[in-house]
């Protein structure tokens, strides 16, 4: 973990996304002034989903869908920790005869998604809900025992980037049986994780020190900072939710990938409901 990310997880969460706003000040200050920022983008300080040109990865991330879902302008789509509209704002150029639905932890990315996104798109819908993650808040609404805030077999696909190595094993397991309960029969739903194989000796740009029964953790403080999962216990954890690991495509994490041959930076895995 390098000095600057060790010393930022040391942040009670409020602080966090204040100190993330006070660092980016100037950038946001200048692109402002020169209209350099996009009416489609956040200010880079109110962005806590990664450091990424956050036009240029929403299209990625949609492509990603595009490939390993085969994902439609006629889906109804959910999307798991929408954050601050990333993936949102590149889906309303696909998703034009569907629905999209989208839930967050952090209100500020909420509030900026239905000004900036529903007020124009009014298929596009987005709901805060407050949910305990030590990175990010101190609700005490636990996500091991959230229920997604949807019918059952409201969705054809769901998805999430960069939230299940965010969350602990209890909370992955409630929102795989979630993820299972919402879909479609056969709906698919597209995840990213830092996975390993138990049985190998791996490495890779990310480290997690702190080794547990299946799973792995960057900090063993902040314990939503980063969570390792071996395959084994994701394909258990998917079985019994209802689902089925149909797909593994390892992301440039990892040291043996080169980053031209990965389509994202963490692991994507494609479930079925089966």
């Amino acid at each position: 973990m390098s000095v600057l990310r060790s010393y930022y997880y040391k942040l009670p969460p409020g602080l966090r996304l204040l100190g993330r706003k006070i660092y980016y000040f100037p950038i946001d200050l200048y692109d402002g002034i020169t209209g350099k920022r996009s009416k489609n983008e956040p200010k880079k300080g109110d962005i806590y989903v990664g450091s990424s040109d956050f036009l240029a990865h929403g299209i990625r991330q949609t492509a990603v869908l595009q490939k390993y879902i085969d994902l439609k302008n006629t889906d109804h789509v959910l999307d798991v920790g929408c954050g601050i509209g990333r993936t949102a704002v590149a889906l309303t150029g696909i998703i034009t005869e569907g629905t999209y639905e989208g839930f967050d932890a952090v209100e500020k990315g909420i509030i900026w998604c239905n000004k900036n996104i529903q007020q124009k798109y009014s298929h596009f819908h987005f709901k805060f809900t407050p949910i305990h993650n030590d990175l990010y808040n101190s609700y005490s609404q636990k996500a091991e025992n959230f229920t997604f805030p949807y019918d059952n077999g409201k969705f054809d696909k769901v998805f999430l980037f960069s939230v299940f190595t965010h969350m602990q094993i209890p909370e992955i397991r409630r929102y795989l049986d979630e993820i299972s309960r919402v879909l479609k029969n056969e709906g698919l739903c597209l995840a990213t994780f830092f996975l390993f194989d138990e049985s190998k000796t791996e490495s890779g740009s990310m480290h997690f020190p702190h080794i547990f029964d299946g799973y792995k953790l960057m900090d063993e403080k902040v314990t939503a900072a980063n969570i390792a999962v071996s395959m084994r216990l994701l394909n258990e954890m998917a079985h019994e939710a209802g689902l089925k690991v149909i797909k593994i495509k390892e992301g440039y994490w990892r040291t043996q990938v080169e980053k031209k041959y990965a389509d994202e930076f963490q692991d994507i895995v494609v479930l079925k409901k089966i």
